[in-house]
């Protein structure tokens, strides 16, 4: 059923923070990046805090027709480049599930390439959730998953969540059939050391349908929104991490770093 026999069904709303209608870092191709508001994670690197809070009066409410109209405009462009599309990013995009489901079904409709980038901290592996994530998994060209950190306690202080139900949701998506990169941000203090990325590049071997991990270096361009926000940012004295130890990361996890 199209979104056009649902006219009678009340639609739904998502809430968006921003969007980048010319992308080239959140999967092949040129992207349309749609960022939705809310994470449940709060990284201490997280170079988006502003779009922490799931209720926040600055973001932007769409509906899926509204969205896909705006999309279907910027059409010709991102399909110009090879592999380019449609990516939900975030905050956790997947945190509006059923907004994105539906969304999907419209833009597979129509032929459009989709991409979920997501952190996966919103899951719980339960049947009602399973089955949703089958159906997003049929409808998703791309899984970009980003792995924070392999050791549970250390991405709990980094973070302030588990990565249980992370490594759930990871062995989910390779369990059926879902084609993922793992991305890793390095950050030196904090995730730059040689035995938790080898232990990452253990894990990540145990997975199917992984087609490419990237090593994401951090950078801290956005310590003005902790300002602004009034939030402190912990880890103002840390730099980005050298040549050396992204080549480094690379090489242990067989990666790449081709950030454009």
């Amino acid at each position: 059923m199209t979104l056009t026999e649902r006219t009678e069904v009340k639609e739904l709303t998502g809430l968006v923070h921003s969007i980048e209608s010319f992308g080239n870092v959140d999967g092949p191709g040129i992207r349309f990046v749609i960022f939705f508001q809310g994470c449940m994670l709060r990284c201490k690197y997280c170079h988006n805090p502003d779009t922490w809070k799931l209720h926040n009066d600055k973001a932007t409410k769409y509906t899926v027709k509204d969205l896909v109209k705006k999309i279907v405009r910027y059409r010709p462009f991102f399909e110009a480049s090879e592999g380019g599309g449609v990516t939900v990013s975030g905050g956790e995009s997947l945190l509006q599930l059923d907004f994105i489901l539906e969304l999907f079904r419209e833009l597979k409709a129509i032929g459009i390439n989709t991409c979920v980038d997501t952190c996966g901290g919103f899951y719980v592996n339960a049947p009602s959730m399973n089955k949703k994530i089958l159906e997003l998994i049929s409808l998703t060209d791309l899984f970009l998953m980003d792995l924070k950190h392999i050791d549970d306690e250390v991405h709990t202080r980094l973070t302030k969540r588990t990565n249980k139900n992370i490594i759930q949701f990871t062995n989910f998506l390779s369990d059926n059939g879902a084609k993922m990169w793992i991305r890793h941000v390095l950050v030196p203090e904090w995730t730059d050391f040689d035995d938790d990325l080898q232990k990452l590049r253990d894990y990540i071997d145990t997975l199917k349908g992984v087609e490419r991990v990237e090593v994401l270096p951090y950078h801290d361009m956005a310590k003005y929104k902790y300002k602004e926000l009034g939030i402190v940012y912990e880890i103002d004295h840390i730099e980005p991490p050298s040549q050396d130890r992204i080549e480094n990361a690379i090489k242990i996890l067989g990666a790449r770093y081709d950030l454009k």
